[in-house]
């Protein structure tokens, strides 16, 4: 008599259920690698994340490596808190590759305010990564702290001079009542 195969626990199905469909609807991930976390904008597609980025103009993502693992955080779309924590496993794909142009097209509809709409793909051929977070394990449990940590430093900002009018606009208001 042959032995039946073993079919995963209904756990495991609601696990991947929950992963999908957390981080399909999810615009940003918190992905950490062996650097600190940072939030990625994505796409799923088969059964795994996917991002582009490591590039000029596109986001960074230093610590993930083809071969190695990631913990992933997807956070509420609605509320912003913490749905599910995941371990992937990277996946860099070559540019030019089937399995690379097929999770290059979803990310092309995705990605917002692209500087060269029209020659994205051809640049991030040559200049990004396009990696695959796959799942592997999903957390048990979610850590009961918050795990708030300092921003990351950035030559980012939006201070800015104030703008010559704006006082007497505020004086005007002021006065009326």
């Amino acid at each position: 008599m042959t032995p039946m195969p073993q079919t995963p626990a209904p756990q495991t199905f609601l696990d991947q259920a929950l992963v999908e469909e957390a981080t399909k609807k999810s615009g940003l991930i918190w992905v950490q690698g062996t650097g600190p976390a940072r939030s990625l904008w994505h796409v799923w597609h088969d059964g795994a994340a996917y991002v582009v980025g490591d590039g000029p103009g596109e986001q960074p993502f230093p610590g993930l490596a083809d071969g190695g693992t990631a913990e992933v955080t997807v956070r509420s779309k609605d509320k912003g808190g913490r749905l599910v924590a995941w371990t992937a496993t990277v996946t860099e794909h070559a540019a030019g590759t089937e399995e690379w142009e097929a999770a290059v097209a979803e990310l092309k509809g995705k990605r917002l305010n692209a500087p060269d709409a029209e020659q994205m793909t051809e640049r991030w051929g040559r200049e990004c990564r396009v990696l695959r977070l796959e799942p592997r394990e999903v957390a048990g449990q979610l850590p009961d702290g918050s795990l708030s940590a300092t921003p990351l430093p950035t030559t980012a900002t939006t201070r800015m001079p104030m703008p010559a009018g704006l006082p007497r606009l505020l004086l005007k208001r002021r006065a009326k009542r």
